[in-house]
């Protein structure tokens, strides 16, 4: 009976030679192949029979055991026989599935599915009695694959020189790329094909506080299109990066082939093992619609469910912040004309002040009441603390105590005060990228925020990282991000990481880490702007691997209202910044925008007020990657549903079918639409409101302007 059931379980899963095998995904579009090519492992990926990846090498790299080396000295060593890329016989394989369904603590859905057939190949090196296995996922939308390492006599401690896994593509795609770098996202994303990259990568980025360029390597998750007859979209990414550093993808222009490239600590090593150990999980979405891609949930799969006891403190979070003025230049973050200070010595309170500082207790509580009168969870607050004068620039690892307020913010107060209105404050923490010093007082920080009810903090990383030499996404400080998350769940506290790591799905295994920036956000409309396509594209990037704070919601787009003559703007219509908390996922919000750009349009405001954070269902509706993205969602635990439809710089049409509603039920859809004069450059602040009864045949003719939006909320009607 056993070898019956064996027998089904290989003609279910795949086949089966000495040193060749495959696996089909449960619905059987899928089929990956595995085989040895003289000791080489390699593997393919076929979509209904159509090649999406060719024979790609698979192996790592690695530094003589022990020896720590300089970048400049990694070549030079002989590494024959060292490397876990050849040499390799198969020994043993293991097939198996999984159909399971799973609830996030907050997500896109209330529960994912996470249905696979796996294979795991054991591959030892006879010369070296050494072995690992390569494990692979085939999932209905995709392919996971990683390299596990056993503990054994061998292979104890190693030290990654280099991951050379390869994902070789048979054909000159359409992508939507950044350019590769170990420290930064905050760039624009390019749009070419894969051919034109190395000719377009020397413009493709600008200037950040960090950057460690890769030249013609580009960031995942990577978005990737085939055009023409059977049109394909393809995203490359990866899953679970835990004590491993984050990687890049060099690319092979002529032969469209990428290598995998891994971020270097200090010393040019790129990883350091101890066994047992898994590497993160890499991954390829595809499907011949956009739809699905961003659909896909595959990355969350990947990811082990959470192991703390207790999320009953998780919430979904809808905030304001003492922020956007500062952002602008209308008020400043420190609070003297000092230049340099010393943490634990300077008197602040015999400083010059320099009259900007926004974090003082007048302009705190107007806040506050804004934000309590109009239903908000939380108030960000930036530059509460000492050492704003010179925090920046200077490579200075004690930068911020992360306790000690300034003179004119007293804590106490105005915790009571916010608290006295069904309010909350948000920490903030900025790190200046010194790592060190922000776990030396994280535990003295957390005490603060639990004394004074603090449920969540922002944490920033702006600028180089200390321990110096280190980058924002090699194995120490992806470590430290995890660190930080793992300590602050002991304090029952939420995260919101800036200037972090991109999320390859990790809030499903540390949920408390509530969201990340991880790229070009809202920030960047004062700091040389985003392009009008900017947001149809993340979806498809960034958010893949899990919630961005892209702080929305900017209803004063033009900046010359504070300064006049001043000719930055915010390229959107102000209808599409409503749109974006629904295209947009998390169950962390920011209404970024001043309470007195609010007061003017509280009509509009409405709609922020309204949208949930956390939902039963998500539909998308219609999805173009760089073009236009239109989205659905259900809110937790009620018949009420959210609509948002965004374009790039131009101007479209679109058709709403309500069809995702149920039968039988009316309701009412309150309508926010761009004006019909609306135009992200002469008129963004031009919008119209009104309602309509819809049931579940009903269509809407939407008209978007040019880098504009709509908005719907869509409620029962008794």
């Amino acid at each position: 009976m056993k070898n019956i059931k064996i027998s089904v379980l290989f003609l279910l899963l795949g086949s089966f030679s000495l040193n060749a095998q495959s696996l089909k995904s449960p619905d059987g579009k899928f089929e990956m192949n595995f085989q040895l090519k003289a000791g080489v492992p390699y593997y393919d990926l076929k979509y209904q029979g159509k090649t999406v990846v060719e024979d790609s090498k698979l192996g790592l790299r690695l530094l003589r055991d022990g020896d720590i080396q300089f970048a400049s000295e990694i070549e030079k060593k002989d590494q024959k026989g060292k490397d876990l890329d050849n040499a390799f016989t198969k020994t043993a394989e293991k097939f198996d599935t999984k159909n399971e369904s799973w609830d996030p603590i907050m997500g896109e859905k209330k529960s994912y599915i996470n249905h696979y057939n796996e294979l795991a190949v054991t591959l030892n090196q006879d010369a070296n009695d050494r072995h690992i296995i390569i494990k692979f996922r085939l999932f209905n939308d995709g392919l996971g694959f990683r390299y596990e390492f056993p503990e054994q006599k061998n292979l104890n401690y190693f030290i990654i020189k280099e991951e050379d896994t390869e994902i070789d593509l048979p054909t000159d795609m359409k992508a939507w790329w950044l350019a590769g770098d170990y420290d930064s996202q905050e760039y624009h994303t390019q749009t070419s094909n894969l051919s034109q990259v190395p000719a377009l990568w020397p413009k493709s980025f600008d200037g950040n506080a960090s950057q460690t360029l890769i030249k013609n390597a580009v960031q995942t998750p990577l978005m990737l299109k085939k055009e023409g007859k059977d049109q394909l979209y393809v995203n490359i990414s990866e899953a679970a990066v835990i004590n491993y550093p984050a990687s890049n993808l060099e690319l092979d222009a002529v032969n469209f082939k990428f290598k995998t490239h891994l971020t270097p600590d200090a010393q040019g090593a790129k990883g350091y093992i101890q066994t047992p150990a898994v590497s993160p999980w890499r991954t390829i979405i595809v499907s011949p619609k956009a739809e699905e891609v961003l659909a896909s949930k595959m990355i969350f799969n990947l990811n082990e469910p959470t192991q703390y006891k207790d999320t009953s403190y998780i919430k979904p979070t809808k905030y304001m912040g003492v922020w956007w003025e500062m952002i602008i230049g209308k008020s400043q973050w420190a609070y003297s004309t000092a230049n340099n200070v010393h943490i634990g010595k300077t008197d602040f309170s015999k400083l010059t002040p320099n009259g900007k500082h926004a974090a003082n207790n007048t302009k705190v509580k107007e806040y506050i009441d804004f934000a309590s009168a109009n239903g908000f969870d939380a108030l960000l607050i930036e530059g509460w603390n000492t050492g704003w004068e010179d925090w920046f620039g200077h490579s200075k690892e004690f930068v911020f105590d992360f306790i000690t307020p300034y003179p004119d913010f007293d804590i106490k107060m105005l915790n009571d005060y916010a608290h006295s209105k069904n309010l909350k404050l948000m920490m903030h923490h900025e790190t200046s990228g010194s790592a060190t010093n922000y776990e030396r007082w994280a535990d003295d920080a957390f005490k603060l925020m639990n004394k004074y009810d603090y449920p969540s903090v922002k944490t920033g990383y702006v600028g180089n990282i200390i321990p110096r030499g280190e980058h924002h996404y090699s194995q120490w400080t992806i470590n430290h991000y995890l660190r930080i998350a793992e300590k602050a769940n002991n304090y029952k506290i939420m995260v919101n990481s800036h200037e972090s790591v991109r999320p390859t799905g990790l809030n499903r295994t540390y949920p408390n880490w509530i969201a990340a920036e991880a790229a070009r956000g809202t920030e960047f409309e004062a700091f040389g702007g985003n392009n009008p396509d900017h947001q149809t594209i993340l979806p498809f990037t960034r958010f893949m691997g899990g919630p961005m704070d892209y702080t929305p919601g900017i209803f004063q787009t033009k900046l010359d209202y504070y300064f006049p003559g001043d000719t930055r703007f915010v390229k959107t219509t102000l209808a599409k910044q409503l749109a974006l908390y629904v295209v947009m996922y998390s169950p962390l919000q920011m209404a970024a925008d001043l309470p007195e750009n609010y007061a003017k349009h509280m009509d509009a405001f409405q709609f922020i007020k309204d949208v949930a954070l956390d939902w039963d269902d998500t539909k998308i509706l219609s999805a173009e990657p760089g073009d236009y993205i239109h989205t659905a969602r259900k809110t937790k635990g009620k018949d009420e549903w959210f609509v948002g439809g965004i374009t790039d710089e131009n101007a479209r049409n679109f058709t709403v079918d309500f069809s995702f509603l149920p039968k039988g039920n009316k309701y009412e859809a309150t309508i926010y639409a761009d004006g019909d004069d609306a135009d992200y450059i002469k008129n963004p602040q031009s919008y119209k409101i009104y309602k309509k009864t819809v049931t579940n045949k009903s269509k809407l003719p939407m008209k978007l302007a040019r880098s504009g939006g709509y908005a719907i909320s869509v409620k029962l009607l008794k």
